[in-house]
């Protein structure tokens, strides 16, 4: 009787073990550069948060100027900001750009991301920043040359997705989180 069912579903698994289906949901991965894409359209958005949250910071400080001595905490504040922005999309699975480009973070196991593992792989993504940064810093580099090495990197970075087994940023395996290809999430 098993094989008569499993011959009719088309499978060659017995009818009493799970199909690999529901256990874990068949996922695309989007292709590195709509996920580019999407990295740059984000940046654009956040031009936005950072226009509102650095007006609302420097008016509440009174700020006179960018070389104000708390520019320093300006930039702590921005880095929470976005630390906020960012762990409160991925809990709810897509950013704004995300949502754009169809894209939707999930865990390793294709459930949404919880807020430690969206927290975690905000602060281990600035390794698209932090290294340049770091090396811009004690050479005292130009504009021009800071700009270069800092979309080197980003470009780097970008192209060793490659070499990981499932094609994700290394940072999302770090993190345990996987980014595929979705349809925008419905409001709920």
């Amino acid at each position: 009787m098993v094989s008569s069912s499993s011959e009719a579903s088309g499978s060659d698994q017995p009818a009493s073990s799970t199909p690999p289906a529901a256990s874990a949901p068949v996922s695309v991965v989007p292709g590195l550069w709509r996920r580019m894409a999407c990295w740059l359209y984000e940046g654009m958005l956040l031009f936005a948060v950072v226009f509102v949250s650095g007006w609302l910071f420097s008016t509440l400080g009174q700020m006179r100027d960018a070389m104000d001595s708390r520019r320093h905490l300006l930039q702590a504040f921005l880095f929470v900001v976005f630390g906020v922005y960012f762990v409160w999309f991925w809990t709810k699975g897509q950013t704004l750009a995300m949502k754009t480009w169809n894209i939707r973070i999930v865990d390793m196991l294709g459930r949404p991301v919880s807020q430690r593992r969206a927290l975690a792989r905000y602060l281990l993504s600035w390794v698209w920043f932090l290294p340049p940064l770091a090396a811009i810093a004690p050479f005292k580099l130009s504009g021009a040359e800071s700009t270069v090495l800092i979309f080197g990197w980003v470009a780097v970075w970008a192209v060793l997705a490659r070499l990981h087994p499932d094609r994700q940023f290394w940072h999302d395996a770090w993190a345990g989180t996987r980014l595929i290809t979705s349809k925008p999430m419905s409001r709920r």
